[in-house]
């Protein structure tokens, strides 16, 4: 059976999670995803490496992917958030409006869909904001409602278009309290259980995927 080619673009917590869910869809899926290198040969500014980083770097990096003809996948699994919502603690500003926000999702939709690359959207994990904004040295807040509202707006944005979401969010804050080894990120066996997620929602949804998965 030919693999399907997954290329994933997400923040640090999808780098974590990564590894294994490369080992649970072998067989099933060739795995790829955003590299330090892909961005350079693209060239775009402010690079992030391997982190997604926030919607308007993802919406660029993806735009460049295509423009350049190096999108080689039969589906896309994305998500963004939790850099957007970074919040400067003087002025409370979002490093990525919630306006500008859904436009970048929109963005993103149109691009899959002008690459005909199915679409699957991630939702944002959690944040433990009692310890993510007591950090010494933090330059930058996030709040746990922040995550839940830019998660709505995202819902809205990929149920119009009729883009799958996989509730992250819910599987990881259903895991209970201990799940952070520190503001934002979680533990190894957290990690294990969110690839694992994933996978079977990703198996799932190749079972159906001529239906599920197309672009309308």
């Amino acid at each position: 059976m030919d693999q399907l080619r997954l290329y994933v673009i997400g923040d640090s917590i999808s780098i974590q999670y990564g590894p294994y869910l490369e080992q649970y869809l072998a067989g099933r899926y060739a795995y790829g995803r955003k590299t330090a290198e892909t961005e350079a040969l693209l060239n775009l500014p402010v690079p992030m490496g391997d982190n997604g980083g926030d919607s308007s770097a993802v919406l660029a990096f993806l735009a460049g992917l295509i423009e350049w003809g190096e999108l080689a996948a039969d589906l896309l699994l994305i998500n963004c958030g939790l850099h957007d919502t970074k919040t400067d603690p003087a002025t409370g500003r979002k490093q990525v409006g919630m306006d500008d926000y859904r436009r970048n999702l929109e963005g993103i939709v149109a691009l899959a869909r002008k690459a005909e690359v199915p679409l699957v959207w991630v939702r944002t994990t959690p944040c433990d904001e009692a310890v993510h904004n007591t950090r010494p040295g933090m330059a930058f807040h996030r709040f746990a409602a922040d995550c839940v509202a830019y998660n709505a707006v995202a819902d809205g944005v990929m149920a119009e278009a009729g883009v799958p979401s996989i509730d992250l969010h819910s599987f990881t804050a259903n895991l209970g309290e201990e799940v952070y080894c520190d503001h934002v990120h979680f533990y190894e066996i957290v990690r294990e259980k969110q690839a694992a997620y994933i996978a079977g929602w990703l198996e799932y949804l190749s079972i159906s995927f001529g239906s599920r998965l197309t672009i309308e």
